[in-house]
Formats: C-alpha cells, sequence, structure tokens
C-alpha cells in the first residue's frame, strides 16, 4: 500500500479577517476562545481568515489522507512552527506570532523550521509515501524547500494549473461531496502549474 500525507499552504494571518479576531472587542465565539489558555485548533482558525480556500483544502485533505500508522496524514505550513497539525492548539499570541513572519526562504524563522519538520515527515512516510502540496506551486516559497526533502514524491493536484483560490477551495469541496480524487503529478516531473482559467464550477447542490 502506498501512503499519502497532504501538507497546506497557510492562511494569511494579517489580512481583514485576521483583524477581527485582533480586535479586542471581538466577542464572537472564535475570537473568544483564542483569548483563553486553551485556543483553538489551527486549522479552524486557518479556515476562518482565508475562507472557501482554506476550508476546502483542509476538507479534501482529511477527506482522502491516508498515512502511516502513528503519522498525521494532514499538516499546515505555519510562517514560524514548521509543520503543525490542523487540531493543534493556538492561542492570540501565537497567531500575532505567525503574522509578523514572512513566508519567505531567506528568513530563517521560516525556512529552519519548515526544514526540520519536513525531514521528519519524509522519514515517517517513508519510500513508499507520496506528499501532496495543497497550495501555490507558482513560486518557490514552498516548493523549492520542500522538493529538496521529498524529490518525486512531491506532488500537487494537476486541476490547480489555471485556477484561482476560489476555484481551488470550491472544486476541492465538491470533490469531497462526490467522493472523487483530483489526479496528481510530480512537481519534478516537469507538469505544468500555470494554465489557462477552466470553465466555471457549476453551483453545488
Amino acid at each position: 500500500m502506498s501512503y499519502r500525507i497532504f501538507i497546506l499552504s497557510p492562511a494569511h494571518c494579517g489580512g481583514e479577517r485576521a483583524q477581527l479576531v485582533f480586535n479586542d472587542a471581538a466577542q464572537f465565539p472564535l475570537a473568544r476562545r483564542l483569548r483563553t489558555p486553551e485556543g483553538a485548533p489551527l486549522g479552524e482558525v486557518f479556515a476562518f481568515l482565508s475562507g472557501l480556500y482554506f476550508r476546502g483544502k483542509l476538507a479534501y485533505a482529511q477527506a482522502f489522507a491516508a498515512p502511516p500508522p502513528g503519522v498525521p496524514g494532514v499538516v499546515v505550513i505555519t510562517t514560524n512552527e514548521g509543520l503543525r497539525v490542523p487540531s493543534h492548539p493556538i492561542t492570540l499570541a501565537r497567531l500575532r506570532r505567525f503574522a509578523r513572519g514572512d513566508i519567505d526562504l531567506r528568513d530563517p524563522r521560516y525556512r529552519r523550521p519548515l526544514l526540520r519538520d519536513a525531514k521528519i515527515l519524509a522519514a515517517a512516510a517513508g519510500p513508499d509515501g507520496e506528499v501532496v502540496l495543497l497550495g501555490s506551486v507558482a513560486t518557490g516559497k514552498y516548493v523549492d524547500l520542500l522538493l529538496k526533502v521529498f524529490g518525486p514524491a512531491l506532488r500537487f493536484p494537476a486541476d490547480f494549473a489555471g485556477r484561482g483560490d476560489m476555484s481551488r477551495g470550491g472544486l476541492m469541496l465538491r470533490c469531497v461531496d462526490s467522493g472523487r480524487e483530483l489526479e496528481y503529478v510530480a512537481l519534478d516531473g516537469g507538469a505544468p502549474r500555470h494554465g489557462p482559467r477552466p470553465p466555471r464550477l457549476t453551483p453545488r447542490a
């Protein structure tokens, strides 16, 4: 059996929706939970910050992950803590640190923990493991480091080429609805990372 693990790109922690959370007067449930010592799950927080795109990535990855025993099937890239599982609790203070970080491989605060955790994940996945990146492959901000660690095991959905973030999120939610998994192609195999914009998705039932 071949194993499949998903790596999700992060939500933007400094955008307009993040400012709603950071507002000291915020009283909606997620904002209140982030202010407690227990915090809130990373996946839930990023789904709020990013909306449809991250929600689609998370639902899709949780539906189709097939990890080895004892290994997480879904991990999320962070700006300064490497890879974290979606259930990892974060507080408002930790989210503020995420917001101050940069997704830039020249920044060691981002690069070093990501490299550390990617190596651990590669060893856990083993030689038969497949690692699927659900995130942007048009630039090297994730791909350049992950390719060095995972090599030909690193893949991405071929249908992502040409789609914007909202379209990708909608596509993945439709795949979860229908139980249809996307086709994955190797990032080191010369597969096109760009393409013409595909037709609009039909509305979900």
